[in-house]
């Protein structure tokens, strides 16, 4: 017997996947609690009641599952609420270095998923990055297959400062869905490194996505504050605001308050 609606989604959130669960809370008579779930890859399952309700429940339920939040919307006379749920997101780092070490670290305790790739197996191991989902010793374009793809909740970092696995790994990254992509250097390496991408067929637009140097303004020194500044800046990005100082904020809402 197939499970309903409600507690597939139940089922899918205990095992840290992504959908979105479509419930009609306000509008005609007799369709009150009605649901639609929409799975990851847009299969559906249960019913609004007609198509045209279902379709636009779908477009919302494919947004907010990827914008990771749950809110209702007005559909004609109809109100939805769109439940969604997420795994947390990945931050793949691109250098088995000690600021990766930090960075792992410090995402992890932020509850986020680290991946650490370099081809340098002596140095991408278990043992140096205990905190990583995983350590993938191989060129980019394999790694990157190995950890399942990029998608829009993937942050990618590159920390290596070796322009041949450096720039392999952005023009992957930078043709991709992610959601962010840093690299580290300083201005003059940014130059240099954005003149070889151009040079080997990157667009302007595309170069435009890369944040570098990578990570917020904190006068970091060292492994440890490097990765605050880097974390900072991807959970940033990831909420929608620009990593300034609370202190100078004026009005709105400091801090989000989950759905």
């Amino acid at each position: 017997m197939n499970a309903g609606p409600q507690s597939e989604f139940a089922r899918i959130a205990a095992d840290g996947g992504r959908a979105a669960l479509v419930t009609i809370i306000d509008g005609p008579e007799g369709k009150m609690g009605q649901r639609l779930l929409v799975r990851e890859d847009g299969s559906r399952s249960g019913s609004l009641g007609s198509s045209d309700l279902e379709d636009a429940g779908a477009e919302a339920a494919a947004q907010l599952m990827w914008d990771e939040r749950s809110e209702a919307r007005e559909v004609a006379d109809t109100r939805l609420f769109v439940d969604a749920t997420a795994p947390p997101p990945r931050l793949v780092a691109f250098g088995a270095v000690d600021y990766t070490v930090a960075l792992s670290r410090l995402a992890r305790a932020a509850g986020w998923r680290p991946y650490v790739c370099d081809p340098r197996s002596q140095f991408a191991t278990r043992e140096r990055f205990p905190d990583a989902e995983e350590v993938v010793a191989a060129w980019p374009e394999e790694a990157f297959e190995r950890i399942g793809g990029i998608d829009r909740a993937t942050f990618v970092c590159v920390l290596t400062h070796d322009p041949k696995l450096d720039d392999a790994a952005l023009t992957i990254a930078l043709r991709s869905e992610a959601a962010y992509v840093g690299a580290m250097g300083s201005s003059r390496a940014q130059e240099k490194r954005r003149e070889r991408l151009l040079e080997k067929g990157m667009t302007e637009a595309e170069m435009d996505r890369l944040a570098a140097p990578i990570g917020l303004d904190l006068g970091a020194l060292g492994p440890e504050e490097t990765a605050i500044s880097i974390m900072a800046e991807v959970v940033a990005v990831r909420n929608g605001r620009s990593g300034g100082r609370l202190c100078d904020k004026s009005g709105g809402r400091i801090h989000e308050v989950g759905a």
